[in-house]
């Protein structure tokens, strides 16, 4: 059975007497960051709670009902995030304290070399599984915590889809859409995750001194693979897609795309109507092959051939709730198809201006960093004592500690910085927008998917700060005014 781990391994430093080790300065800044994300989760509910009526810039936008729905929606996912990040916190801590992973490790071994006896003994083959074997051994541990992950998770995912989506007219899932959704997604996570992770562990264990460089390069294979294979392949296993009828709408945006020279090739509208009422667009592609997706909620009063108001409202919900989501869902999504225009020279903006480049180099050369990084830590073993491990600790394992736990504070300070970033790329592609000459556009349609996906209109600076990677409405309105008047 596990133990809790014994504070002995890596010695970080001394404090009043007594030897701090790694394993016990890890945990204590796991706390430390929990309860700042716990402060600033409290002060952002304490400004929804304090916020008695619509700011008086949008009083004319939002009314009453409106505000009231929105503030609603707010505190019912600010309680259920505050409860499940307690239970994620919790979990976390008792699975590091315990030494819960390298327990199952060891536990993983056991049982590949019994299931291999009992296969040599049974049908005379060898599966060549056992203590030897670490790739085939790190496949089965992989396999355990996917589906721990899974049953773990999925209690979570169904309560915020069917209670808290569903209360408030989002949710248009059945329940039986819901679970083969996770159930493809689980499927495809190991059919495509685990010849991945065994490339993966296959190049660290050959590759020699430079085997970080060769790692890295195998990752960077995978993500432009999967951005081409993903919306292509996967995606519609999902969603139904389908092309943007011949109409004003399509020639507009087409207009646009040559505009800009944006090398459209394909422009599609999914139905995310059948899941949720909540409504985004964005492009993907490479080179010359570039696509654009509307979801079908951005344009109001778009159906899809032989969609009907059942089809797009089968949350399985009370009547009287139905018809009140249905009402609603008549008038959600961009009225005017300038409006639509606008949030695609918005989205095109961050193409033009190079924004999409700045993540992917940004992301490729933090991966290449961590590789390296991790290949002049991977083989100091007091690290991996710290965490439980006596022996034989295997790459997979020790990948998970020095990329999820050692580089937490890193990745920590790296993703505030990130967020202050995308921020500023934000404004920066509203501003494209407007100088397209749709300023006025790009504000209603802001205010309406606000409005479609009640966004509470008041947020705390430092909440904002710190989790907004969007800057909040009224600064973004505030900002295309200021565009706007500049330009006339």
């Amino acid at each position: 059975m596990p133990f809790p781990v014994t504070m002995t391994g890596l010695t970080l430093f001394v404090l009043c007497g007594h030897q701090v080790s790694l394993f016990a300065a890890f945990l204590v800044f796991l706390w430390l960051v929990y309860l700042w994300e716990t402060y600033l989760d409290y002060r952002q509910r304490r400004t929804i709670i304090r916020t008695l009526s619509s700011p008086q810039e949008l009083v004319d936008v939002i009314d009453e009902d409106e505000f009231a729905r929105s503030k609603s929606y707010a505190l019912d996912k600010a309680s259920f995030s505050f409860v499940k990040d307690a239970y994620n916190m919790v979990e976390t801590t008792v699975i590091l304290y315990f030494s819960l992973l390298p327990w199952l490790w060891y536990k993983t071994v056991d049982h590949s070399t019994a299931l291999n006896l009992w296969v040599i003994d049974r049908f005379q083959f060898d599966m060549g599984m056992g203590p030897d074997s670490e790739i085939k051994c790190s496949l089965l541990f992989l396999l355990y915590v996917t589906l721990f992950m899974f049953v773990d998770f999925l209690p979570w995912s169904i309560y915020y889809n069917f209670v808290i989506e569903a209360r408030h007219g989002f949710n248009k899932q059945t329940f039986g859409f819901f679970i083969k959704d996770r159930i493809k997604a689980l499927l495809l996570s190991i059919i495509i995750g685990f010849p991945v992770m065994s490339v993966l562990i296959w190049i660290i264990k050959v590759g020699g001194p430079r085997f970080y460089l060769y790692a890295y390069f195998f990752a960077l294979f995978v993500t432009l693979f999967m951005m081409f294979v993903y919306p292509e392949f996967i995606a519609p296993l999902f969603d139904r897609y389908a092309p943007l009828p011949e109409g004003s709408l399509r020639t507009k945006i087409e207009e646009l795309a040559a505009r800009i020279k944006f090398p459209l090739k394909k422009l599609l509208v999914v139905e995310g109507s059948k899941r949720s009422s909540h409504s985004n667009a964005y492009f993907y592609g490479f080179g010359n092959n570039k696509r654009i997706v509307l979801y079908d909620t951005l344009i109001r009063g778009f159906k899809f051939p032989n969609q009907t108001t059942q089809d797009t409202d089968q949350s399985g919900e009370s009547s009287e709730l139905n018809a009140d989501a249905v009402a609603r869902s008549s008038t959600r999504g961009c009225a005017l198809e300038e409006e639509v225009v606008a949030v695609l020279a918005h989205e095109l903006g961050h193409w033009k201006l190079g924004h999409t480049l700045i993540h992917l180099f940004i992301g490729q050369a933090n991966l290449l960093l961590m590789f390296a990084v991790f290949s002049t830590l991977m083989n100091i073993e007091p690290i991996f004592i710290s965490f439980g491990f006596t022996r034989g600790v295997p790459i997979l394992l020790r990948l998970c500690v020095v990329f999820q736990f050692i580089f937490s504070p890193y990745n920590t300070i790296l993703d505030f910085l990130m967020t202050v970033m995308s921020r500023r790329l934000e404004f920066q592609a509203d501003r494209f927008s407007v100088g397209l000459d749709y300023g006025p556009f790009l504000k209603s349609a802001l205010l309406t998917l606000h409005k479609d996906n009640l966004s509470f209109p008041v947020s705390d600076w430092l909440y904002s700060m710190c989790n907004y990677s969007h800057p909040p409405l009224l600064e973004r309105l505030e900002a295309i005014d200021k565009c706007l008047a500049k330009s006339k």
